[in-house]
C-alpha cells in the first residue's frame, strides 16, 4: 500500500530555485520554532532527511545555521547576525546622512551623495536635492567616479590587486582604465583624503569625494559632490573637500550616537 505521507517526502528539489526556497524556509522555521533536529527539519519541508541534510550542510558553510551544541538540532548562526549588521549599517547611514545631505546641496550648489560599497560598485543611500536624475540605488563603477576612488583607496593590497586585474570600461576620454595609473590617482587619494573627478564618468560633470568613517574608524561609506564644470572647478577641489570632511565627521558623530547614546 502507497503511504501519501512517503510519497510527499520522496520529492527532491527539481530546480535551484525549490533548492533556495527550501533553504529559505529553514531559516524561517528556526527563526519562528527555536532549535531543531534534522528529522523535524525535513518532516515540515515535506523531504527526505538527506535532502535536509544537504541543505543544513550548505547554510552551515556559510554560517547561516550552526549546530546547537551537541544535541544533534540547528539553529540560526552568526551568518544572519552579520547580514542583518550590514543591512542596518546602511539604513542607519542613509537615516543619519540626509540632513547633512540637504544642507551641503544649498550650500555647495551641486546634487551630493552618500554612497556605499555594494556588489564591486558604489552604491548611493542618500541624495539631495532629490531631482529627476535619481542615483538612490544605482550601482556606479569604482574607478570613474570620486567617490569609487574613495572606497577604492581604503583597499588593502590583496583587494585592491584583485580589484585593479578587473577590465574596465572607458566612458569617456577622461576616464582613468590603466591599472598603474589609476593606482597612481589612488595613492594621492589615499594621501590626501579625498578624490575627485573630471569628466572621467561623463564630460563636463565634475566631482569630488571623502571617506565617511563609521563606528571603530571603518570607513562606512564615501559622500560626494557633483556638478558642472561650470560650477565645480578644480581651482576650488581642495576647498570642497575640506567642507565634505567636516560634514563626515559630522555623520560620524550622528552614527556614533546610535551605538552610544
Amino acid at each position: 500500500m502507497c503511504n501519501n505521507s512517503h510519497a510527499v517526502i520522496a520529492t527532491e528539489p527539481k530546480t535551484p530555485s525549490q533548492s533556495v526556497d527550501r533553504a529559505l524556509s529553514i531559516l524561517t522555521l528556526l527563526a519562528q520554532r527555536g532549535p531543531l533536529g534534522v528529522t523535524d527539519l525535513a518532516r515540515h519541508l515535506g523531504v527526505h532527511k538527506s535532502t535536509a541534510t544537504r541543505l543544513l550542510a550548505t547554510l552551515e558553510k556559510f554560517r547561516f545555521v550552526e549546530q546547537d551544541g551537541n544535541r544533534g538540532k540547528f539553529r540560526l548562526g552568526f551568518g544572519i547576525v552579520r547580514l542583518a549588521g550590514a543591512t542596518a549599517a546602511q539604513l542607519d547611514i542613509a537615516k543619519e546622512g540626509r540632513p547633512v545631505c540637504a544642507r551641503l546641496a544649498t550650500e555647495l550648489r551641486g546634487t551630493v551623495t552618500l554612497s556605499v560599497l555594494e556588489g564591486g560598485g558604489a552604491t548611493a543611500v542618500a541624495q539631495e536635492p532629490s531631482t529627476e536624475r535619481n542615483w538612490i540605488g544605482l550601482r556606479m563603477p569604482l574607478h570613474a567616479t570620486a567617490t569609487g576612488k574613495v572606497l577604492l583607496a581604503s583597499f588593502g593590497f590583496e583587494e585592491l590587486s584583485s580589484a585593479l586585474e578587473r577590465p574596465r570600461q572607458r566612458f569617456t576620454a577622461n576616464t582613468i582604465t590603466a591599472s598603474g595609473a589609476l593606482l597612481a590617482d589612488l595613492n594621492r587619494t589615499r594621501d590626501r583624503g579625498w578624490g575627485a573627478t573630471i569628466g572621467e564618468l561623463e564630460l563636463g560633470l565634475n566631482s569630488v569625494a571623502v571617506p565617511v568613517r563609521g563606528p571603530g574608524d571603518r570607513i562606512a561609506g564615501a559622500l560626494s559632490v557633483s556638478a558642472s564644470d561650470e560650477h565645480l572647478h578644480p581651482d576650488d577641489f581642495k576647498d570642497i573637500a575640506r567642507i565634505l570632511t567636516q560634514a563626515a565627521d559630522e555623520i560620524l558623530t550622528r552614527l556614533q550616537l546610535l551605538t552610544n547614546p
